[in-house]
């Protein structure tokens, strides 16, 4: 497992840097976010013993679960922070409903769900709480399609300018995703408009100067995604590709959401 991992992990970041010298950019400009929730706990744990720092889930329990397992697992062995590994780091990237704030905050580096005002309050109450400031990614539906969450291209300004005093919460960027077809004129054109609004937030500066990331991009899409400005991509199948994915002790494969996943 651990060698085919690796080789998954080479052929994705080998595919990053292809994208980006095409794109006149460099590599280091891209963060891979490996999504986690079609793999085994052995497989997510390998992962952690490779490097692998930044690890994601789209429901709230499977993430708090799998990381705590995670932290255990690597303090037992003697994997974390201030070994030669690095601390996972977990980011919650599927839709975030208000009532499950209070559980994910501990675990969470980043929220890429961010999509409405309500969660935003609720969010900056919970990391009030916490004494603390949580990242987050604003959620912009650019594919324009009903059954996606985010908000309207349109009201993304209106929604930062609101958000924006909020003293508990950092705007880091934006989110997006492109519909899922093998159309890559869709594809393009979907991913060139979450670029285009990403440049006019920073332009009119209402996100602040820590708004720097744009997350864009999953298997089946992310070299076009990294083509049109990525700055983070997030990759599940790829990394997994020929793994055996084992059922969690804990049985934590719940059905999906739809939701910003591989």
């Amino acid at each position: 497992m651990k060698q085919q991992l690796a080789r998954n992990l080479e052929s994705v970041r080998s595919r990053i840097n292809d994208a980006c010298e095409r794109a006149g950019r460099r590599p280091e400009e891209v963060k891979l976010v490996t999504v986690t929730k079609s793999a085994g706990m052995e497989a997510i744990r390998t992962l952690a013993e490779l490097g692998m720092e930044d690890l994601a889930e789209n429901q709230v329990q499977q993430l708090t679960k799998r990381a705590g397992m995670l932290q255990e697992s690597l303090n037992r062995f003697g994997t974390h922070v201030g070994s030669t590994h690095p601390q996972p780091k977990w980011h919650m990237i599927g839709h975030l409903q208000r009532n499950k704030v209070q559980s994910v905050l501990p675990w969470v580096s980043l929220i890429h769900s961010l999509d409405s005002l309500r969660l935003a309050e609720e969010i900056d109450a919970q990391a009030a709480k916490l004494d603390t400031v949580t990242p987050v990614l604003l959620q912009v539906n650019i594919s324009n399609e009903l059954q996606k969450f985010g908000i309207a291209v349109a009201a993304a300004l209106p929604l930062l300018e609101q958000i924006g005093s909020l003293p508990h919460l950092e705007i880091r960027g934006m989110m997006g995703m492109a519909p899922f077809t093998t159309d890559a004129d869709v594809i393009r054109r979907t991913f060139s408009r979450g670029k285009e609004l990403f440049d006019e937030i920073r332009s009119e500066k209402v996100g602040g100067p820590s708004f720097q990331e744009l997350s864009m991009g999953m298997s089946n899409d992310f070299e076009h995604a990294v083509e049109f400005g990525a700055t983070m991509v997030r990759v599940g199948s790829a990394v997994f590709e020929g793994i055996e994915q084992m059922g969690d002790p804990l049985n934590l494969h719940d059905a999906a959401e739809a939701s910003p996943g591989q």
